[in-house]
Order: C-alpha cells, then structure tokens, then sequence
C-alpha cells in the first residue's frame, strides 16, 4: 500500500487533560503505524488483536512495528459478537503471560468493534493497564467503539455488562480499508452516524439525506466528512463527560436501551449492532411521538433516511416483555427503573426517568 501523506491526514483532538490523544483520519495510514504516534515508539512489544477478516491489514501492521525493531505477535480471532467474552479475554491473557509481557507491551486492536472492545477490556487489565492503540476497520468502528474509551465485554444476561473505561493512546482511521468492507457491514456502520446527526448536529442529518446515493457508492468526499464529524461529535461530548458523570455522555446511548435488548434476546449475530440501533433509534422516536415529544413529521423522517440506507425500521419478532425486562437491567436504568434517551426535536435529545412502562411495551410493539 501506498504511504501516507501528513498533509493530508485529518487530526482531531480528544481533549482528557494527561489523557488525550489524537485521532488521525486518512488513506494509507496502516502502512507504516509507528511513525503515527510518536509515542508508540518507546513500547517493548506489540500485541496484535486482529479480527480474521483482516489478517492481512493486521500482517502489515504488526511488519511495521518489526521494522522499527519492536517485537510482537499477531493473535487471530474469528469474526462475530460471541468472541466479545471472558473466555476470549483469558485466551488472550494466556498468551500475553506467555509472551512476557510487561507495562511497556502495546496492544494493537485491529478489526471491528468486537476487537476493539475486546482488546481494550483486556489491555484495561492485564497488568492493572497495557497502553492501546486503536486501529478501527469497519465504519462503526471508526465513528463509535474506537473513540471515547469504552471497553468491555458482554454477559448472557446483558451486552456490555462488564467493561472499564480505558482511554487509547492514538486512534487511526485508514478509509481504504472500507474499500473491502462487505455492504451489511458498511450500512450498519451508517445508523450510528445518523445519529449523531439525531442526537447533536441537523447540518449533519441533512447532509446523510442529501448525499446518501454517494455515501452508499462510498465516495471518498463524502466518507471523510460524515467519519470526520462523527468522530468531532463524540470527542466533544467525551471530552466533556468522559465517565457518564454529568449524563452529557449519556446522550451518545440513543436508541442503544432497546438495541441491547434486541441484541441479548435474538443473540448475539441475529443483528448487527448498527441494525440493531437503527431499529432502536426508531422505537425511542416512536415512542417519543407517543408522549408528544415530537411530531409524526420527525418519525418519518427518521425512518426514510434509515430506509434509505437499507437498515431495519421496525422492532424485531421478539416478547416484548423480554425485552422490557431486559431494559430493565440496562446500565443506565436506576434501581430497575427504565433511563431512556429520546429526541425533543431534531438535533437535540434528553434523558428521561421514570417512563410508564406500557408506553414502552407500545413503542417496541
């Protein structure tokens, strides 16, 4: 692959004090890592968390690092949400205890959300904490899992129900590995941008309605603009609430609640995560039209936009009761409470307590 020009590398700032770092967005970036971040230089190895998808992008990656005289290993995982578990964790555990690893080991998550949370839970506590860098190559990843420094794995009675907050030194974002980014995968990366423009920015929602034929082509232009601000988005709200703290962050879990609890009763892999959120992002709107938060005209608007994209509108064949249950043990609910994030007008949402629980039984219905 073609190396990389600094000049034309988009470099976005998450401002956490000690703890910030730098997401690069550009083409060509996996080709030489090392030479990103100054500071991945000074590590003793690199461990390579690479989903198989991938096997050849994290090939090259971990030659860089060779290349540079830094050691390290790639370690394959097979594609899926069932590998984000403490089973794969401990494998991994094993093989960096038999690696000798030590505090100035980096791990290097390469794949897709999956990786990088998995990664990331487990560079978070091997060690009481290993530096990571994360290198995301599905679209979802890239505006949502590999910034903010959520990490974790899931529990059969919940996704992501044990996890840490572990900040990455570095994120890099190489667009061209979307180039082979099979379609499902791509537009479900798509719902997590549609809300942001939902939750934070209409210039961006319009722009999705507007450009959406160019953006399912994968124009270049388009493609750095919607990663781009997405990524802007979420480093200003992380920047702001970087532990759920202040409830701002709460804000980025719109249409999560319910996508949850989709994801824990159909399995794990029925739906992917961004599939999963769309239909959620719909069922909080509907139920905001419910309770005259919004109108109808925002509904469908939302709805149209996700069509357009070829992502689920309607709630799975699923017990609805189920899923309330399953909201219920949500981490943001309080007490079994239900904490729900809905719109109030396009650009803006809240979070709301206490919500009638047979309004949410007709909204997922």
């Amino acid at each position: 692959m073609a190396g990389f020009s600094k000049d034309s590398v988009s470099r976005i700032n998450v401002a956490l004090a000690e703890r910030s770092y730098e997401i690069l967005i550009g083409e060509g970036l996996t080709a030489s890592v090392p030479d990103l971040n100054a500071g991945l230089l000074s590590a003793t190895r690199a461990f390579v968390v690479c989903d198989k998808n991938v096997e050849k992008t994290g090939s090259r990656i971990l030659e860089s690092f060779e290349s540079k005289g830094i050691k390290g290993s790639l370690n394959l995982l097979p594609p899926g949400e069932n590998q984000k578990c403490l089973e794969t964790a401990s494998r991994l555990y094993d093989l960096l205890v038999d690696e000798k690893a030590d505090r100035k080991t980096l791990v290097v998550a390469v794949g897709g959300g999956v990786i990088g949370d998995l990664a990331g839970f487990v560079a978070s506590t091997f060690n009481r904490g290993l530096k990571l860098f994360m290198i995301p190559t599905t679209l979802l990843s890239m505006v949502d899992s590999s910034v903010g420094g959520k990490v974790g794995v899931n529990h059969p009675k919940g996704k992501n129900l044990i996890g840490a907050f572990h900040q990455p030194v570095g994120v890099a974002i190489d667009i061209s590995t979307l180039n082979t980014l099979p379609e499902r995968e791509f537009k479900s990366g798509l719902a997590e941008i549609v809300k942001y423009g939902v939750i934070l920015d209409p210039e961006l929602f319009e722009f999705l309605e507007r450009e959406s034929q160019a953006i399912l082509k994968r124009s270049r232009e388009a493609l750095i603009h919607i990663i781009k601000r997405s990524c802007e988005l979420k480093a200003l709200v992380v920047s702001k609430d970087e532990r759920e703290e202040t409830g701002l962050r709460a804000i980025l879990n719109y249409g999560h609640t319910y996508a949850h609890a989709f994801e824990t009763e159909g399995g794990y892999g029925m739906w992917l995560h961004g599939e999963a959120v769309s239909a959620g992002m719909v069922s909080a709107a509907r139920l905001a039209v419910g309770r005259s938060m919004v109108g109808a005209d925002f509904l469908e608007r939302l709805k149209k936009l996700l069509k357009a994209f070829g992502l689920p509108v309607e709630s799975p064949k699923l017990d609805p009761r189920k899923l309330l249950e399953i909201m219920r043990n949500d981490k943001k609910s309080v007490q079994g409470r239900l904490r729900l994030v809905l719109p109030i007008k396009l650009g803006q949402v809240d979070t709301f307590d206490g919500i009638p629980e047979e309004q949410v039984l007709a909204s997922l219905e």
